[in-house]
């Protein structure tokens, strides 16, 4: 793919960046993960809770969306088609992953310990408080985390949470409130200005990311 051109507007429509793909610009395709980088990163951690297997699925994802872009039919936003293949990636890894898991007891309190064990990158540019949020988001059950991560940590609002994970704005308020309510309520009245800050997606992670998907598709169809 040729270098995306860097001037390009950052108020250009996504559906004209997708009309524009289509019809031979492909390398724009780059302008779009950098927009939704961040999204997806965190709406697929709420569903995997791990940083590695999360970064793939990216990956994957995005391969997956500029194989079938042809299929946008742009009956929703772009980042809501984009999404649900991010999360149907996500659903299918963690299957697998079920799946093939196998029971070494020792090797999972392992895991779990070191999964609780403080992430020195994190610390370093968050502090400790916003580690304790992400850690108590992490332990909500899956429902809620998601429309917990979607409405208040990515500011999607109810009808596009609720477009997005297929439910009706009725779910979306109550998993919200229930949400709220299973953290603890003095963590998050502390940590309330400072949710959006959570599960970052910082530049040097998103412009490796770009990279590998954009080399992946650069490589001739076998």
């Amino acid at each position: 793919m040729a270098e995306i051109a860097r001037d390009l507007p950052t108020e250009v429509p996504d559906e004209e960046l997708v009309a524009r793909i289509r019809g031979g610009e492909p390398a724009l395709f780059e302008e779009m993960m950098r927009r939704y980088n961040q999204r997806l990163y965190r709406v697929v951690r709420a569903i995997l809770k791990d940083e590695h297997e999360t970064e793939d699925v990216m990956q994957q994802a995005y391969v997956q969306a500029f194989k079938h872009l042809d299929q946008f039919e742009g009956r929703s936003h772009f980042s809501t088609w984009l999404t649900r293949i991010a999360i149907h990636e996500a659903l299918g890894r963690r299957r697998g992953r079920d799946a093939n898991a196998v029971d070494g007891s020792g090797e999972a309190v392992m895991s779990q310990v070191e999964s609780q064990m403080p992430d020195p990158e994190r610390l370093a540019y968050a502090g400790e408080l916003r580690s304790l949020l992400e850690r108590s988001i992490d332990a909500l059950p899956e429902a809620y985390r998601l429309v917990f991560v979607c409405r208040e940590i990515e500011g999607l609002t109810t009808a596009e949470t609720a477009d997005l994970l297929d439910v009706g704005d009725e779910a979306v308020k109550t998993r919200l409130h229930r949400a709220r309510t299973m953290l603890r309520r003095e963590l998050f009245d502390r940590l309330g200005g400072t949710t959006a800050d959570a599960f970052a997606f910082h530049r040097p992670r998103c412009d490796v990311l770009v990279r590998a998907v954009l080399e992946h598709l650069a490589r001739p169809v076998m």
